[in-house]
């Protein structure tokens, strides 16, 4: 698995949807683990869909780690290459209370 800081707590499973740009978002179905560099604004609208929020960048104050503490999302964020680690409709496990996301088998 990979390692990053818990930014909301809680353990999920679900699918994986990368999105690296705006246009990604449509992918989002309800229950995906969404996987991305960093959230915006942009990505509000859709986050109610998601089950838990994985990020590569971004700091305890970052936009995902504000977002997710408002919509109690669990996420995980500054895994470095979250984006890189997982493919698209990969079956994960978000251990947001550990910081530790990982493939299911």
């Amino acid at each position: 698995g990979i390692l990053g800081s818990v930014a909301f707590k809680g353990l999920v499973r679900g699918k994986v949807v990368i999105v690296t740009s705006v246009q990604d978002l449509d992918h989002i179905k309800q229950g995906d683990i969404l996987i991305t560099h960093m959230t915006t604004t942009n990505f509000v609208p859709y986050l109610s869909k998601v089950s838990a929020i994985v990020t590569d960048e971004g700091g305890i104050t970052c936009h995902a780690a504000i977002i997710s503490s408002e919509m109690c999302i669990p996420c995980v964020i500054g895994t470095r290459y979250a984006t890189k680690a997982f493919r698209d409709g990969e079956l994960v496990e978000d251990d947001a209370n550990k910081g530790i996301v990982r493939r299911i088998t």
